[in-house]
């Protein structure tokens, strides 16, 4: 029924999910910056739909970040609709930031009336046809249910959360919305950190600090620092950078998914490791990787391919020119070809990991074989590249 994150969408079930992929095995080039621009939403006496909003939308259990963040429009809708079906608003609240970021993604699926993505998903919450004739709702009382008018998304939604199992079972009404793990983490996050005021004494900024009492952005995934042994430093917006001081560190942006701020996590994990088949099937605890056991790793540790998935099927780079949904995603982009050699590699967030380097790589890992953060102003000609993207990625 749904769409993730603006872009294109893997179809399951009736829920539209973005992703990113590509395939071949050997090592190349790449460089692409995908950087997403947001706009405002909201405000204002009379919003978009017809619903009547004030600044100060936001009642009991609304931090600081939800008011900052989401536009008064869409708060007031999600804590409307969440009434009227007995949810918690930050559930919904989550699934719209995850699918048009409550409203703001310029994705022309997001905003644009009759626009769908590739998977058919189209609206503020990333409806498909089927989905919305069966659990659409005329939210603001115009007499008709429109997905792409956000009252009447935001009350389908809820509509659609209900039915599936929800409040009694958020996790199971969410995997209904959308069949994936990382999805489901993904949400419940972003509601735990729209319905969680901050603690006494501290601002929502502090409570994402990291565990020492470094103080991190808003948007940075706390955790990752304590699951590996690599250095974990944010930065603001959806691009990642390398740090000055090492080039095998990329600084991760806290504008962008969790899952992706993973991946990154993954590539740094990388970057010491030579080239080699060794990596397969099993690329964890490997001691070296090549062109498509990195992309399978990357993807493990972001949650997206189970281990045993990898360990059973083995990908190759070949096997990457299906993989996923096709074309670019926003965050995610996996570039593979099975001529004239077999190569993959991945993008993320505008950084590209990479076994191969020879001419393609101005960077300063430019002279260090093995899974190595790639610097070039294009992508190599050298293949007919299958271009495409995990889910909601």
């Amino acid at each position: 029924m749904t769409g993730s994150s603006a872009g294109q969408r893997a179809l399951r079930d009736g829920v539209a999910v973005r992703v990113i992929v590509g395939a071949g095995i050997g090592c190349a080039m790449v460089a692409l910056a995908f950087v997403a621009m947001l706009g405002a939403l909201g405000g204002g006496a009379l919003g978009a739909s017809g619903v009547e909003v004030s600044e100060g939308a936001g009642g009991e259990g609304v931090s600081a970040l939800a008011v900052k963040e989401i536009p008064p429009l869409y708060l007031r809708l999600y804590e409307q609709a969440a009434a009227r079906y007995g949810l918690d608003w930050a559930v919904l609240a989550g699934i719209g930031k995850v699918e048009c970021d409550n409203g703001r993604d310029p994705d022309p699926a997001c905003t644009q009336e009759g626009v769908v993505n590739s998977a058919g998903a189209g609206g503020p919450m990333q409806f498909i046809a089927s989905t919305w004739a069966r659990y659409g709702v005329d939210g603001d009382g115009d007499g008709r249910a429109d997905r792409w008018d956000p009252a009447d998304a935001i009350y389908g939604a809820a509509n659609y959360l209900r039915a599936s199992g929800a409040p009694g079972d958020y996790r199971q009404a969410i995997l209904a919305y959308n069949h994936a793990g990382w999805y489901v983490a993904e949400v419940q996050e972003w509601a735990a950190r729209y319905s969680s005021p901050a603690g006494k004494g501290e601002t929502s900024e502090q409570q994402a600090a990291g565990s020492e009492g470094e103080e991190a952005p808003i948007g940075a995934d706390r955790s990752l620092a304590s699951e590996t042994a690599t250095p974990v430093r944010f930065i603001p917006g959806e691009s990642a950078e390398l740090a000055p001081d090492d080039g095998h560190v990329a600084l991760i942006p806290t504008g962008v998914p969790a899952a992706v701020q993973a991946m990154l996590v993954a590539g740094n994990e990388l970057q010491d490791l030579p080239y080699g088949p060794g990596g397969h099937p099993d690329p964890l605890g490997a001691y070296e990787e090549d062109c498509s056991s990195s992309v399978n790793y990357v993807l493990y540790r972001a949650g997206i391919r189970p281990l045993s998935e990898i360990v059973a099927d083995n990908p190759l780079a070949q096997d990457y020119v299906d993989w996923g949904q096709p074309g670019p995603g926003r965050w995610v982009t996996i570039y593979a070809s099975a001529a004239p050699t077999p190569h993959v590699f991945i993008v993320i967030a505008g950084l590209r990991l990479d076994t191969s380097h020879n001419g393609t790589d101005v960077g300063p890992n430019r002279y260090e074989n093995g899974p190595r953060w790639r610097i070039l102003d294009q992508i190599p000609t050298w293949a007919d590249w299958s271009v495409r993207h995990p889910p909601g990625m």
